[in-house]
This record gives C-alpha cells, sequence and structure tokens, in this order.
C-alpha cells in the first residue's frame, strides 16, 4: 500500500495511516538500532574525549547548511503546494515545481558548502570553539571540510523524499536514514584505524551518498518527470519561497540552540560536548520512533485536508496521532529517566568509553528524557501548521524558544550538578533544551487550538493524564526493581526492568481506563489473525 503507483493527490484512510506508521515506525526503529550500533562502535574506538568533541562540532555546520537548505524547511514548504497542484488536477505542474525546486536547491547547496569550507577555520576559531586549543580547531575545521561534501548529496536526498512522501511512498525515504548510519559505522571500523577521525568525517560523506542511491529505485517511477530541463523559476516557487523563509527563521533558531550548547560545552571539562551529543541521539532515536514516524505518515494527508478545507477530518486525525504519541512518549519518559545509567553503560561502556563518560551520558539523556512528550508534541504541533500553510506560528514560537533555551542554558549550567563524576554543568545544557521545548510545545498547541476551534482536547488531554498516572507508577516499580538489582550487572537490570516496565505500564493504563491500552493490543491481535 505505501509504495503503490497511483498515489497523485490521495488521502490516507485512518486504517491506512496506522499501517503507514506501523511501517515508518519499523523503519525508525532499524535506523535506531543501526543508531546505537554506531554510538557503540564510535564510542568504543574513540570515547568521549578531544576527538569526539571535534567530531560533532565539525558536523555542526554541514547539518545547519542542509537543514537550512533542503532540510524540514524546504519538505514543509513544498509538501502542502506540490499536494495542492495534484488536488486541483494539474499533475505537470506539480511535476514541473518539482523539477525546478531539485535543480536550484541542489545548486544552492554546492555554492554554500563551498563559500563554507573557505573559511572553515574562522568559523571553528571566532565561532564554535573559540575556548579550545589550536590543535583542536584546525583538527575541528578540517572536519568540517570533508563533510561540508554532504551538504549538496543530503539536499537533493532531502528534496526526493519529501516528493516521495507526497506520493504516498514511505518505505524508502524512511529508510533512508538508517543509510547515514551505516556509513559511519564503515568510517569508524574500517577507515578509523587507517585515518583516525577523519576516516568518521569519511564515513559520514560515504553514509549522505547510501541516503540518497537507497531511494532512487522507489523514485523510478516518477524518474522522467524529475530529468532536469534548466528551468528553476516556475509557478510554486514562489510560493514554497514564502512559505520557506519563515521556516527557515525557525529552523536557524534550532540550530543555534545546538551552536549555544557547542559554545557553551567547549569550556567544560573534556568530553561534555560528546556526553551531550549522544545523549540527544539516544532521545532522539527513541523520538523517532515515537512521534518522528506519525508525523512523517500524517504531513500529507493533512496537508491535503488543509488544502481542501476539511477541518474536521484534519483535527481528527492529528487528535488521533496526539493520543497515540502520547500514550508511547510518557512512559518512555520515565523508563529512560530510571534506567539512563544501566542502559548506557551496558551499550557503550567498552574500548575507550569509560564509567565517568557513561555517568556524564547518562546525566545529560535524564534530562533531555524530561522533554520527551514535549519534543513529540512540538514535532506533530509543527507539522499541523505547515499542514495549513501557516508558518507564522512554529517559526515566533521557536524564535521565542531559542532566547528561552539561551536564558535558561546560562541560568542553569551555573546550578545544575550531581555529586558524581560526569555529573555537571552540561546536564543543565540538557534541561534547558527540555524546559524550553515544553513551553514551546505549550504555547503552539493554544495558538493552533485557536486556529482550528479544537484539539479534541478533553479526549487528549483526558487520555494523557492517566497515561502520565500509569507511566509515574511504572517508573516508581521500575525505579525499585532497578534498586534491588543494583549489585548485579547492567545486562541484567535491562533485561528485568524492560519487560517490568512494559508489563506495568499495560497494567495501570488499563486499571486507569486508557482507551489506547485496550485498543493497540486488540489491533495486533486482528492483525496476526489476518494472517
Amino acid at each position: 500500500m505505501a509504495e503503490t503507483s497511483t498515489t497523485e493527490g490521495r488521502t490516507l484512510s485512518a486504517a491506512q495511516l496506522r499501517v503507514v506508521s506501523a511501517i515508518i515506525a519499523l523503519s525508525f526503529v532499524w535506523s535506531g538500532g543501526l543508531g546505537l550500533l554506531r554510538g557503540v562502535i564510535i564510542g568504543a574506538v574513540f570515547g568521549a574525549g578531544t576527538a569526539l568533541d571535534a567530531f560533532y562540532a565539525a558536523y555542526r555546520l554541514p547539518e545547519m547548511l542542509f537543514t537550512l537548505v533542503a532540510g524540514g524547511a524546504l519538505g514543509s514548504a513544498f509538501i502542502p503546494v506540490f499536494s495542492r497542484h495534484l488536488t486541483q488536477g494539474d499533475s505537470e505542474g506539480a511535476w514541473r515545481l518539482a523539477r525546478a525546486t531539485l535543480t536550484l536547491i541542489t545548486l544552492i547547496a554546492l555554492l554554500l558548502s563551498l563559500g563554507a569550507a573557505l573559511i572553515a577555520f574562522p568559523i571553528v576559531d571566532s565561532i564554535l570553539t573559540p575556548q579550545a586549543s589550536l590543535a583542536q580547531k584546525q583538527l575541528t575545521a578540517e572536519l568540517m571540510q570533508i563533510m561540508l561534501i554532504t551538504v549538496a548529496i543530503f539536499s537533493a536526498s532531502g528534496l526526493i523524499m519529501a516528493i516521495l512522501n507526497a506520493n504516498q511512498r514511505f518505505l524508502a525515504p524512511a529508510l533512508a536514514p538508517s543509510m547515514n548510519n551505516v556509513g559511519l559505522i564503515f568510517g569508524a571500523l574500517l577507515l578509523s584505524p587507517r585515518m583516525g577521525v577523519q576516516g568518521l568525517a569519511w564515513g559520514a560523506v560515504i553514509g549522505a551518498a547510501l541516503h540518497l542511491l537507497i531511494q532512487l529505485p522507489s523514485l523510478r517511477p516518477f524518474a522522467a518527470k524529475l530529468r532536469p530541463d534548466g528551468v528553476i523559476i516556475t509557478d510554486g516557487i514562489g510560493e514554497i519561497t514564502r512559505l520557506m523563509l519563515p521556516r527557515l527563521i525557525g529552523m536557524a533558531a534550532v540550530q543555534l540552540n545546538f551552536v549555544v550548547n557547542i559554545i557553551l560545552a567547549s569550556a567544560m571539562p573534556e568530553g561534555s560536548l560528546a556526553a551531550l551529543s549522544v545523549a540527544f541521539t539516544l532521545m532522539f532515536v527513541v523520538l523517532g520512533v515515537v512521534a518522528q514516524s506519525a508525523g512523517t505518515a500524517i504531513f500529507p494527508t493533512l496537508s491535503l485536508y488543509g488544502a481542501r478545507g476539511d477541518l474536521d477530518r484534519f483535527r481528527s486525525t492529528l487528535a488521533t496521532a496526539l493520543r497515540g504519541v502520547l500514550f508511547v512518549a510518557l512512559p518512555a519518559t520515565f523508563g529512560l529517566i530510571v534506567l539512563a545509567q544501566p542502559l548506557i553503560s551496558l551499550l557503550f561502556e567498552r574500548g575507550a568509553w569509560t564509567a565517568t563518560n557513561t555517568v556524564a551520558t547518562a546525566w545529560a539523556l535524564a534530562f533531555f528524557a524530561a522533554g520527551l512528550a514535549a519534543f513529540a508534541l512540538q514535532e506533530l504541533l509543527a507539522r499541523a501548521f505547515y499542514a495549513l500553510r501557516n508558518t507564522l506560528a512554529p517559526v515566533s514560537v521557536a524564535v521565542g524558544g531559542l532566547a528561552l533555551n539561551v536564558a535558561l542554558s546560562l541560568l542553569l549550567i551555573q546550578v545544575v550538578r550531581g555529586d558524581l563524576e560526569g555529573q555537571g554543568a552540561h546536564g543543565g545544557l540538557a534541561l534547558a533544551n527540555a524546559l524550553a521545548t515544553l513551553v514551546e510545545s505549550v504555547i503552539l498547541w493554544l495558538w493552533l487550538r485557536r486556529k482550528i476551534a479544537s484539539l479534541e482536547d478533553r479526549a487528549v488531554l483526558g487520555m494523557a493524564g492517566r497515561a502520565f498516572l500509569a507511566a509515574l507508577g511504572m517508573g516508581v516499580g521500575v525505579w525499585l526493581a532497578a534498586r534491588l538489582l543494583a549489585e548485579t550487572s547492567p545486562s541484567v537490570i535491562v533485561v528485568v526492568c524492560v519487560p517490568l516496565g512494559a508489563l506495568l505500564y499495560q497494567g495501570l493504563a488499563v486499571l486507569l481506563g486508557v482507551p489506547e491500552a485496550r485498543s493497540l493490543p486488540a489491533g495486533i491481535l486482528q492483525r496476526l489473525r489476518r494472517g
């Protein structure tokens, strides 16, 4: 169903959305599993030290350029305009727009990455890591120049993802992010022994190429429609630009949050930035399964409902997604907080990765995890605004969130400290990010509610309240079990506590009358009976 050929201008039913969400969620699980394996391998090879600090700092500019040129900003602007052409029966206009956008965005990415490569060292020296040593700055600049190659590749690949999703083809785009992990694993295992951390940077380039290549077979039915014709200005480009520019400001605000973290962490003990980056990656793996899969699945359908002005189905589709996401995000929050240290110890503590690295990363992960439900809500609510071709709200909120995050970061790095070695000020950066995201999500909720009259608030919030109580009870139970098993190995704690937590949450959710606690197992059983 997700890979059928007659999908232009078609919405998905609730049942189809569940199937698509499941497909995408499974791909996120696969990608997340590879992401964890990537982190384990990189941690074992390099540890949370200066080389990895340089890599994560260097990766920030290429990722920022891709995100601003052709990341979520372009996809969020392109899909509604492309979908409107299709709903109006203008298939030729839709594909003319796709061709022009692909050509234009690739050219812009090439020029920006070349310019950034020429001034890489001044960027590192003056902005990213001004307090680092000269050798650290030179290494960071060199790694940045290598990874800037990825910007043009990811830009073309990112738009292809949007084109495939707009045509209800989700599998290949959902698998593409895992290819980036494959490239980094290849770099860490096979290139780094001979090239050092530069091998990891070249692995990022290989991952970008694989990210593009895996999507090409699914693009084959549309290949003739996407052949470049030299046209870069056509009907719809102006509207995409108009929708994209505010979104760029919002995405820039998000990226600047990461830059602030790099700048502040560069003055902290060695390995602080690596611990912060690994913790965020772990949280983001869970977020991908919990929220990004649902957001990716519903966005094209929400865009089509928005284009048709069908707000009743728009509200119903969004509310169903919100309920499902919160039902999973809340127990994941408590589980990550309670089990952060044994989980990271089990996954990472080998090779060059030390016990102090584990403590430092678990410290940051617990604070990031506290905002997991807020991150999940933000993912869906922002997409809902973009589906309505409204960029003002999410952009305004993101800019305000940047200011709040900076203020909270400067405050919390002064007060957040733990008793163990590794529980340092970088935890304040993680907590600041979680709190700022919570405020952003609340404001987005209230703003969207005013725009479309209702988000089925009573049903969504009532379910969320009961799910929170079930998750809290689960968290207490898992914490007690972990304390009883404290003298055993991390593997025993994780193997016992994860299924125990799942059973506790499911049981408490059923007792508290959470509808999703019954509908989810029933849906699984029904599918199993169908074979």
